[in-house]
């Protein structure tokens, strides 16, 4: 049974402050795929992405209050899951930093874009979770470097560098994906 709401995004707020469980239940049915979606691009293991996401579902309804209303309720509640996923990967010290790339390569990264044309999880979970965290803060999530710098607790070059390195992963495994589909059809 879905609950209708008269304006929508205020309503659900509202139910979801008194702690209201079918607008609790209804924000999650509605959330939990794309939420899910973004832990998996941070975590590639889906039972510990899971995990993230029922924690931060946990979270944002234990904070629901502290939601002030400025922007979206749903970037909101997405940048929660974020910090979740962030959260377990700092915690489990999975990441590894590397600091020694020279700044004139780094310069190269703003004027290249790459398109892909298959699933880009599948490129994202073949990433080592550092290069993987940064690419996903900037492409995705849209931080500046400094942002990121300072949510990981890096220096502003080494998140210079795991973007650059993520994007040259990537570039590798497209086109070793692509160059094994040629030859499959030859």
């Amino acid at each position: 049974m879905k609950l209708l709401f008269k304006n929508k995004n205020e309503d659900i707020l509202s139910r979801l402050k008194k702690q209201d469980p079918v607008a609790q239940k209804n924000f999650y049915d509605q959330n939990v795929r794309k939420f899910l979606s973004v832990a998996k691009s941070y975590i590639s293991d889906l039972y510990q992405a899971e995990d993230c996401v029922i924690k931060a579902f946990c979270k944002i309804f234990k904070h629901i209050e502290s939601f002030r209303g400025d922007g979206n309720l749903e970037g909101w509640a997405r940048r929660i899951v974020v910090n979740e996923c962030l959260n377990f990967i700092k915690s489990h010290k999975t990441v590894f930093y590397l600091d020694d790339v020279h700044a004139s390569v780094l310069e190269e990264i703003h004027d290249e874009q790459t398109v892909f044309d298959f699933n880009a999880q599948e490129l994202l979970d073949q990433l080592p979770d550092a290069y993987r965290m940064v690419f996903n803060l900037y492409v995705i999530e849209e931080y500046s470097h400094q942002e990121i710098a300072d949510t990981l607790q890096i220096s502003l070059a080494v998140s210079k560098t795991q973007l650059f390195r993520a994007k040259e992963k990537l570039r590798k495994i497209y086109f070793q994906q692509q160059k094994k589909l040629k030859n499959e059809h030859v």
